[in-house]
């Protein structure tokens, strides 16, 4: 076995043969099979749209995304400098995800609806994530460093081939990552935020070879995470820097670039933040308090909440990225380790000084995650790998199983606890079958079978079996879920119904035929909030004269007597959002002072 690589020697951009004989990687060509790129695109294209459509937005952060770029769109002067619903100023963030999403309302929204419209900004978002993915991965798989072990009589893949097939499984597992599923088909910050540190990761990747394109990736990246996230989004990109830019790596001589994209990002972000400070003093005062309260580090109680709660969020990669750094630990410091690792310290830094984080700051892990558990699979025995490909067949088909006895409890009652478990999480929803819906479920179960088939019968070595299995049967369960269940989820989640009993009472209490009378509010959350500006254009007013408010309270304190007004005030209307056996809401009518 030939010596251990130096520092210089691992992170220098030639290594010689004899040192990339060394390397854990060992695979025939057979195995870098080329996947069909028809494949990749209709499976993630299948993941994205499935549940982007056909539903109301839901609470919280997919509504009031919206309302921002509603509100945008009716904004007079400067008020699109800052994120805004009606005349509530929102103090937090940045403005990336609501100018993006105002503009494609503006550019569709006469032709497809403002819903729809502006969820065409999330193709976008992943379109950049899974393609920065991609393409960064692959200019890693290709470096020398990463090339498998050369077999003594020829055989290996070439180094485009190999460089391929990392790519392909290192996008197919970021696909199959449970916890981001949900996030990429809301209309918040979140999907963009991860867009823009999965663009830093490829502009880093490129830097090696094309510095100025990198460059210019890199300050697009900064900007963008910084105006959709403000600093929590930009932190991560900014811890990850010093940890690739070290002295002889391969990025060291191209340090004069990053550091000339972190002053050009500054000045790019400069032109939105004096404008802001001088038009929206109060609100700036407030973003920068709500930027101080992002960072910090949490209490004893929550310290180690997201350590446990990243089990499964970042699940299946986080085994097989503890495995590639195992596998290539004599290699730790090569390029194609070293770049995914930094992502990840970066993130788990920002995940330590975040005192109450949660999903937003999980989503940092899942891109580097993906890369590193790419590179463990050419590692890997036969053995090994057939288990994780049972592993991921038997997991999912459990899934699809479970998807569908949901689905028989709700509309025929059997099994019978299941049914009952689910009536009491869908009180007042009553189950209609959409006969298109469900056959389009039976063919996606099909192809669930049909892909079993394939890998029991044909036995295949191409090494992204695996990670096609495990992308394909979270898809499949996801597009089961969303054919089979989302209506009754729509009910469960959505307040249009809640919205359009409100607008009804408030026409009702006008004295003006066509026009709503005026509603102040009282504890009233921002999904609610939200949902009454976007169904029904119910704007809150702050005016004390106003004599009818809207109160958020719960059924306990209703029960007891303890919510506010309740002895001085009429009750005009009550209700609460579908199924929701915990909040209530009341329209109140305040006596004249």
């Amino acid at each position: 076995m030939s010596p251990l690589p130096s520092l210089h020697e691992a992170l220098s951009p030639s290594v010689s043969p004899s040192a990339s004989q060394s390397t854990p990687a060992r695979l025939t060509a057979n195995a870098s099979t080329k996947l069909p790129r028809v494949v990749l695109l209709v499976l993630a294209l299948a993941y994205v749209f499935a549940g982007l459509y056909g539903r109301d937005p839901w609470k919280n952060d997919d509504v009031v995304s919206l309302a921002t770029m509603l509100s945008a769109l009716q904004s007079q002067g400067v008020d699109w400098l800052i994120p805004h619903m009606g005349e509530l100023e929102l103090t937090q963030g940045g403005p990336m995800v609501m100018w993006l999403g105002a503009l494609m309302i503006h550019l569709f929204g006469p032709w497809i609806g403002d819903i729809a419209a502006s969820r065409l900004v999330n193709l976008l978002w992943f379109g950049v994530t899974l393609g920065s993915i991609w393409y960064g991965t692959y200019l890693l798989g290709r470096r020398t460093e990463a090339q498998p072990l050369a077999l003594p009589f020829g055989g290996e893949p070439t180094v485009k081939d190999y460089g391929r097939l990392i790519a392909d499984v290192a996008a197919l597992l970021f696909l199959a990552t449970g916890g981001v599923l949900l996030r990429f088909h809301e209309t918040s910050d979140v999907p963009a935020n991860l867009a823009f540190q999965a663009l830093g990761f490829y502009a880093l990747a490129r830097m090696m070879d094309k510095p100025k394109m990198g460059a210019m990736m890199l300050t697009l990246a900064l900007v963008g995470a910084f105006l959709t996230r403000a600093w929590p989004g930009v932190v991560p990109l900014l811890f990850i820097l010093p940890i690739v830019l070290i002295k002889r790596s391969i990025l060291w001589s191209a340090r004069g670039y990053a550091i000339g994209s972190v002053l050009l990002a500054s000045a790019l972000i400069a032109c939105w933040w004096v404008p802001t400070m001088y038009f929206h003093p109060d609100w700036m005062k407030g973003w920068m308090h709500w930027n101080r309260l992002s960072f910090g580090l949490p209490d004893h109680l929550n310290v180690l909440r997201p350590f446990r709660d990243l089990l499964w969020f970042v699940w299946p990669t986080w085994p097989l990225a503890l495995l590639a750094l195992w596998q290539w630990r004599r290699w730790t410091t090569a390029p194609h380790i070293w770049l995914p690792f930094a992502v990840v310290l970066g993130a788990l830094l920002t995940i330590l000084i975040s005192p109450q984080a949660d999903e937003a700051e999980y989503v940092l892990l899942t891109v580097p995650l993906a890369v590193l558990a790419a590179f463990s699979i050419p590692t890997m025995r036969r053995g090994v790998i057939n288990t994780l490909d049972w592993f991921a067949l038997m997991c999912f088909s459990v899934t699809a199983a479970c998807v569908w006895v949901g689905w028989f409890a709700l509309h025929f009652g059997i099994p019978k606890q299941i049914s009952l478990n689910i009536a009491r999480q869908t009180a007042g929803y009553e189950p209609h079958i959409v006969g298109w819906s469900v056959a389009l479920a039976v063919v996606c179960t099909l192809g669930w079978v049909a892909m079993i088939i394939w890998r029991v019968k044909t036995n295949p070595n191409a090494l992204w079996r695996g990670s096609l299995l495990a992308a394909g049967g979270l898809t499949t369960s996801w597009l089961l879920l969303v054919l089979l269940w989302l209506p009754a989820i729509d009910y469960v989640r959505s307040y249009r119904p809640m919205s359009a009993e409100i607008r009804k009472t408030l026409e009702g209490l006008s004295s003006t035929p066509g026009e709503l009378a005026c509603l102040k509010s009282q504890g009233l959350g921002l999904g609610p909030r939200a949902s009454l500006y976007v169904f029904d254009h119910i704007e809150l007013v702050y005016e004390t004269d106003c004599p009818f408010l809207l109160q958020q309270t719960t059924r306990k304190k209703l029960e007891r007597g303890e919510a506010g007004f309740s002895d001085n005030a009429e009750v005009l209307w009550q209700g609460s959002r579908g199924a929701d056996r915990f909040d209530r809401y009341q329209i109140l009518r305040l006596p004249k002072q």
